[in-house]
This record gives C-alpha cells, sequence and structure tokens, in this order.
C-alpha cells in the first residue's frame, strides 16, 4: 500500500538576492537559465514570487505601483536565475519613466538569451487586461514558453475559479502549448507544485528530494491477521510438527 504523498519542499527556497540591472550592458554574464516574472502593478507579482520561494520579504511589495524600475535578480542555483520585472500599467508613473521601463524591459525581453520563459501574473478577479494582452501579442513571436499565473484565487468562489480558468485558456488557446494558466493564491499557498513543475522545467532545476512520512500502522481488528496467507502456513506447519512421532528415549 502506498504511504501519503511527500511533503512539498518549495523548489526556490535557497533564492537570494544577487543584483539590480538599471541598464542591458549590467545583465549577468553568468548566467545560464532565467525565468522573468511580469505582471501589472499590484496583480500580485511580489507576493507570488515570495510565496514560491518560501520567504515573506525576498521581493519587496510596495504600495506604489511603478516604483521598481529595475530588473531584479534572485539567485536560484549556480548560473539560474529568477528575474522580477518591473510592473506595468501605473497609471501615475510620469512619461519619462514609463519610457525608461520599456527601453529596458522590451530589449530584455526580446533578445536575452538566458532567458527561457515568462510568468505573467494576473488578477483572476481581472484578468487579460489591454495591456496583459499587449504583452502576450508581443512576447508570442519570441516562441519562447508563457505560463500565467492567476493570483489571488482565493478571492474567488470554486464556480468562479473554474469559469474564470476556463476563460482564460480559451482567449490563449490560439497559443498552443506554449502557453499554460493555473489559478494561484498566496494566502492559502495553492498552486506552488504545479508552478514549481512548470518553472522547475524551465530552468534544469529539480525539486529537492522530499522527506516521505513514515505510513502509519494500522491496527489490526481482533482476531486479523496482518498476512493472512503467510499465517495460514505457519498455522499448518504447527500442526504438522504436533502430528510428527517424537524421538525415541530410554524408558524406565
Amino acid at each position: 500500500m502506498r504511504g501519503p504523498p511527500p511533503i512539498p519542499m518549495p523548489l526556490f527556497r535557497k533564492a537570494a538576492f544577487f543584483t539590480t540591472v538599471a541598464h542591458l550592458r549590467d545583465l549577468p554574464p553568468e548566467a545560464v537559465a532565467e525565468v522573468a516574472f511580469a505582471g501589472r502593478s499590484n496583480a500580485g507579482k511580489s507576493s507570488a514570487i515570495n510565496t514560491l520561494a518560501d520567504h515573506t520579504r525576498l521581493a519587496f511589495v510596495s504600495k506604489t505601483p511603478g516604483r521598481t524600475q529595475h530588473l531584479n535578480y534572485f539567485r536560484l542555483a549556480e548560473g539560474r536565475f529568477l528575474v522580477d520585472l518591473p510592473g506595468y500599467g501605473y497609471a501615475k508613473a510620469p512619461e519619462e519613466v514609463r519610457g525608461a521601463w520599456e527601453s529596458l524591459i522590451g530589449p530584455y525581453l526580446e533578445g536575452r538569451a538566458p532567458l527561457k520563459g515568462i510568468v505573467l501574473i494576473m488578477d483572476s478577479r481581472h484578468p487579460l487586461t489591454d495591456l496583459d494582452v499587449q504583452l502576450i501579442e508581443w512576447f508570442a513571436p519570441t516562441g519562447k514558453p508563457l505560463h500565467i499565473l492567476l493570483t489571488k484565487a482565493d478571492k474567488l468562489t470554486r464556480q468562479q475559479q473554474t469559469q474564470t480558468l476556463r476563460e482564460v485558456r480559451e482567449a490563449v488557446a490560439a497559443l498552443g502549448e506554449q502557453c499554460s494558466v493555473q489559478l494561484f493564491s498566496s494566502l492559502k499557498k495553492t498552486g506552488i507544485e504545479a508552478a514549481e513543475a512548470v518553472l522547475g522545467k524551465w530552468l534544469g532545476i529539480e525539486a529537492a528530494p522530499a522527506a516521505r512520512p513514515a505510513p502509519a500502522k494500522r491496527v489490526l481488528a481482533p482476531g486479523e491477521k496482518r498476512n493472512p496467507e503467510l499465517a495460514a502456513r505457519l498455522a499448518a506447519r504447527r500442526a504438522e510438527k504436533k502430528k510428527a512421532p517424537g524421538k525415541g528415549g530410554t524408558g524406565g
């Protein structure tokens, strides 16, 4: 009988801040594989990164949309990085800041060779905004994979979750296997293993072996044998020994 499932071990638990990049010339040359996290401001991007890394303050959760305008690199393993991109769609950001964001993020997403794919964060209550669609349409021609995390799923009912997931999958169906979609909740810690399976494959990182708890011993019912077949064979052997004639001794 199979034991209980292994205890999940976050794939990115060892993630640590590495560097902040403000110019393309400063991108880490030692990078072998990167996964970038993009998303509209306040969609839950920083919370999703913190949840995947099992770290409450790894990625800074800003109360000011668009405050972080650089690429923040977090080291996962030798040559492998998670990259937190600036949130897009911040209406209060001045024009020059938006221009700087576009001049950095555009060339990075289009030409960065170690970039293996993008995780696009969408608020499950407001998915597929115009800016989300624009990013998908722009990035799709690169041929690199795109994984959509529908965050804050705990804010929806089960029925709403199912409906939203179906609608988003239908909307990106034309991209085929290039695009995948899942529900995610940082509050409830749901969707972590599904996201790890996708990102681990992209990065070539295997999850740490999970400790499998010892199965609980089942209490036998009165008169029940743990192995009925073996118990019957032992009982038959004992019966044969009782019938066998004893060894002769010296009579008195």
